[in-house]
């Protein structure tokens, strides 16, 4: 029992910093990504004092120094500009946020398990990711439950509301959904290269229970979950062996298992499509494309509709080599990432910012080759979800400078598996 609630402990903890959360009870501006940063801060100068320095290694000093550059570049931009807009120039403070919030849930999931690798973050990812799904049904579904969450939260739920979206606790819009697409690329490569897990039953169905409840519900909540599942799928069609046709006896468990869930998935979901009205709306907005398509014979969302027409650029060439210094305040009518950046702090100023990830995908693949196309994945869906949002994904990397390890060979048994 006492395992038991340590883990839904750390679990809270992990969605605390993957989706930060604001409550009435702090500050206005404080959630609570700040204070695991917090206990991160505190961990790493008690752990440093002792060794009398600091450790780094030449691809931490990398990848700060870019962050750096590109939140000098943007303070010059709204200094040269004379604006008060410091979306980005001041980057290299969230950019350390980031980092110490993540050595802050390393540092508990350590002292739980003795280690933190690739394995366990996954594991945790995926379990914290599900809840939120769940969280989201019942804050729609159960009133009462509502009331107790939008009584204690601070997200801006009222807006949510207003446009009749589905929300978890702190898990709303496009930011949900980018973390959602992480984690089904995260689950995808675990289920392609541990054997271990390949050979666990109850792993196996966890996980992809797990995937395709994000994947579903992860689409009510925001479409742009629908990137990261198509990546995850083609991630498993190229890794999986599926394609090969010579199916290994070992793994027969695995395909039988994930063959099973889907059709059971596509049952379940049919079935609450034609009998909960509730599941229906939501159902229908999550794949408004492919029931337009099917309906139609056209691919068409509201969503990309409206994205057609946000194609907005610098009209001068000081914007476009330095930017105007203006991103907040929906002051250009764009979502789009490509264009708000540009039109914040240049082309030179987006072109760091694209070399931070470029940097952080390459770096991380050069030393964990054998799944070098994981980081060849988050680098692609950091280049595609610009086309939508102008947000990024360096939490994953956060959580990956904090690891021990990505050996997916480690026998790890955060669950009471089988052996068998």
């Amino acid at each position: 029992m006492g395992k038991f609630l340590s883990r839904i402990f750390i679990g809270a903890l992990v969605s605390f910093y993957l989706f930060p959360t604001g409550f009435y009870f702090l500050p206005a501006g404080v959630n609570t990504k700040m204070v695991a940063a917090v206990i991160g801060a505190v961990a790493f100068v008690l752990e440093c004092v002792p060794k009398g320095g600091i450790p780094t290694t030449k691809q931490m000093l990398g990848t700060v120094s870019i962050a750096l550059f590109f939140s000098f570049i943007c303070f010059y931009s709204t200094d040269y500009n004379r604006t008060d807009d410091y979306s980005y120039a001041t980057y290299i403070v969230s950019f350390f946020v980031w980092l110490s919030a993540a050595y802050g849930v390393g540092k508990v999931i350590r002292l739980e398990h003795g280690r933190f690798d690739f394995t366990l973050l996954t594991y945790y990812l995926a379990g914290v990711c599900f809840a939120q799904c769940v969280l989201a049904l019942m804050i729609d579904e159960i009133e009462p439950f509502k009331n107790i969450v939008d009584t204690y939260i601070r997200q801006g739920q009222e807006f949510m509301d207003e446009i009749d979206r589905l929300y978890g606790i702190g898990a709303s819009l496009d930011p949900a959904g980018i973390r959602f697409s992480v984690v089904l690329i995260l689950i995808s490569v675990l289920l392609c290269h541990s054997d271990y897990v390949r050979s666990r039953k109850k792993v196996i169905s966890a996980l992809v229970i797990s995937f395709f409840v994000i994947a579903v519900v992860g689409n009510m909540i925001a479409r742009t979950t629908s990137v990261g599942a198509l990546m995850a799928l083609g991630y498993f069609v190229m890794f999986s062996g599926i394609l090969s046709l010579t199916l290994k006896g070992r793994y027969f468990k695995f395909y039988f298992i994930f063959s099973t869930l889907l059709i059971a998935a596509v049952i379940v979901s049919a079935i609450l499509y034609n009998v909960d009205e509730t599941f229906h709306k939501h159902l229908r907005f999550a794949f408004e494309g492919f029931f337009s398509w099917v309906e139609t014979g056209e691919w068409s969302t509201s969503s990309t509709d409206k994205l057609n027409t946000m194609w907005i650029w610098p009209e001068d060439t000081k914007t476009w080599l330095i930017g105007s210094g203006i991103f907040g305040h929906f002051i250009y009518s764009t979502d789009i990432g490509y264009c708000r950046f540009i039109l914040y702090c240049g082309i030179i100023g987006f072109s760091s910012f694209a070399l931070f990830f470029i940097y952080n995908a390459v770096s991380f693949w050069r030393r964990n080759r054998e799944i070098k196309w994981l980081f060849i994945f988050l680098l692609a869906l950091t280049f595609i979800i610009w086309l939508k949002v102008a947000t990024d994904i360096f939490f994953i990397y956060a959580l990956f400078y904090s690891l021990d390890s990505f050996d997916l060979s480690y026998r790890n048994r955060m669950f009471n598996v089988d052996r068998k």
